[in-house]
């Protein structure tokens, strides 16, 4: 550790150094982690050296207030640290904080009444019509036995082709295919039900794999089996969606839920409205939605940078 760059009392060093070496023998925290997490507290000690004109001691940490945090914070932001930077600089203050409350020598109040500096939203990645077309097909798999092809086929089908989630199509049954029923009732993220289209390519693929699959299917128990039979995991599907990417040279946010995310752009490219998409993917706020609105965006500027003559 670098002790020599961080300022404070040497009782208060010394606490340090022992909650460190904590986080990786008890917490199993990783030693990325753990280094950062050193980094962060010996600039917090070096901002409270200026701040309070000396060497905090643990009388001053006991006695931190959350204006003190946020000095520190906002000096941290002229910097130029990011949102993440600061809310990971945070944590490792409040991991450090409660740390010496737990033995009696601080009040960790303060910190947690610092609020987190609000992460910005990164835009999903999705998958080019072209890419999301040829990983789900039951030539483009990789498994040996034409059986487990097939399902996986089905699996990313019914991700991209119906923009479900892993968990709710590995929790389809026959009974949810059964008839000539045109639609799927989904129950999705906090019991909430909704119905979504079932387009003929994923009927398709369903029916392929239950006619290959060699276990017997209950009509009422998910009917995606793993190889030997037991209830299929999302696991298998991401690895292997790992091991298509490796393949086709696809980038590593090509995930099974990426499927999903293209099923929504490919939609909104397509002309298809923000309400309507909601509904489908089942979020139960429009501004969940937007998001894929700036996806798009993106891709329609990328366009016109390269196709428009005077971009």
């Amino acid at each position: 550790m670098n002790e020599l760059l961080a300022i404070g009392h040497p009782e208060v060093m010394a606490e340090r150094q022992r909650w460190l070496a904590s986080l990786g023998r008890e917490r199993r925290l990783s030693a990325k982690t753990v280094e950062a997490y050193e980094r962060d507290t010996r600039q917090f000690l070096t901002f409270l050296t200026g701040h309070l004109a000396g060497a905090p001691r643990l009388a001053d940490i006991r006695t931190l207030r959350p204006a003190d945090l946020r000095g520190f914070l906002a000096q941290r932001r002229k910097q130029g640290a990011g949102a993440r930077t600061l809310g990971r600089g945070l944590a490792g203050l409040r991991s450090f904080l409660r740390y010496l409350e737990k033995n009696g020598l601080a009040n960790a109040a303060g910190a947690q009444a610092v609020r987190s500096p609000k992460q910005p939203k990164s835009l999903p990645k999705p998958l080019t019509d072209r890419e999301a077309l040829t990983v789900v097909t039951a030539d483009a798999q990789l498994a040996e036995e034409p059986w487990i092809a097939t399902r996986n086929a089905a699996v990313l089908t019914l991700l991209y082709g119906c923009g479900l989630r892993i968990s709710e199509a590995l929790a389809l049954t026959l009974n949810d295919f059964s008839g000539a029923s045109s639609s799927l009732r989904i129950t999705g993220k906090g019991g909430k039900t909704r119905i979504v289209p079932l387009i003929a390519a994923a009927t398709d693929a369903v029916a392929t794999y239950t006619r290959l699959c060699p276990y017997h299917l209950a009509a009422d128990a998910p009917m995606f089996r793993g190889s030997r039979g037991a209830t299929l995991q999302p696991a298998i599907i991401q690895r292997e969606m790992q091991k298509l990417r490796a393949a086709l040279g696809l980038p590593d946010s090509a995930t099974p839920h990426a499927l999903r995310h293209s099923f929504a752009t490919h939609l909104l490219a397509g002309g298809g409205d923000l309400r309507t998409i909601q509904e489908l993917l089942g979020h139960a706020s429009l501004s969940t939605t937007q998001v894929y609105t700036g996806v798009d965006s993106t891709r329609l500027l990328e366009i016109y940078d390269r196709a428009h003559p005077r971009a």
